[in-house]
């Protein structure tokens, strides 16, 4: 009679796994994904040359697989933060614009993810940059949606208004001092559902 192989072996090697893409991701972040080379990510982490490629086979993979744990992060908050205000689309606004701005006045906050790689990249059909288009356009999609359960007259105007305000305060972070960033972007976002209205 034929046993089933103990499952440990898988459970490690999926630690491994996410201890590489954690390692990469901080570093990517920190430093910027073309300025890291995998020599570097197998430093870090500890891990060896073959299991890193058994994972990521290419630097890419690894940057996409980074991206795709930001953005599954970003979505995660932005769901948590529209879960609080299910009857309330204003309130649910507010609450976005809050999480963003606490966000950006971290300390070691360095912009958007897919924002800075794809800026990284000139090719527009380098994986990074389509994982980086796709985020844009679900959060213009997203605004777009609440700015229709908002109901302004031009539901499509306010939300590409609000996800220009969101993308440029994420380019833009340094130019607010730690305590604003909040204050900002709920009187930015205030602004432009009264002009909608």
């Amino acid at each position: 009679m034929a046993t089933a192989a103990p499952a440990a072996p898988a459970v490690r090697e999926a630690d491994v796994r996410t201890r590489i893409l954690e390692t990469a991701s901080a570093l990517f972040y920190e430093r910027g994904v073309r300025a890291v080379g995998i020599d570097l990510v197998l430093q870090e982490s500890g891990a060896a040359k073959a299991t890193l490629y058994r994972h990521f086979p290419t630097k890419d993979d690894l940057i996409v697989a980074y991206l795709e744990r930001e953005e599954a992060d970003f979505w995660r908050v932005w769901d948590d933060a529209a879960a609080r205000h299910p009857k309330s689309a204003v309130a649910e606004l507010e609450a976005h614009l809050q999480w963003i701005g606490e966000r950006l006045a971290r300390g070691n906050y360095r912009g958007c993810p897919q924002i800075n790689v794809a800026a990284e990249f000139a090719e527009s059909s380098h994986p990074a940059r389509e994982v980086a288009r796709a985020h844009m356009r679900a959060l213009r999609e997203r605004l777009g949606a609440l700015a229709k359960r908002l109901g302004v007259s031009r539901p499509d105007a306010l939300g590409a208004q609000l996800a220009l305000l969101v993308n440029g305060a994420f380019a833009s972070s340094e130019l607010l001092n730690p305590g604003e960033a909040t204050r900002v972007l709920l009187a930015a976002g205030r602004a432009l559902l009264a002009a909608a209205r």
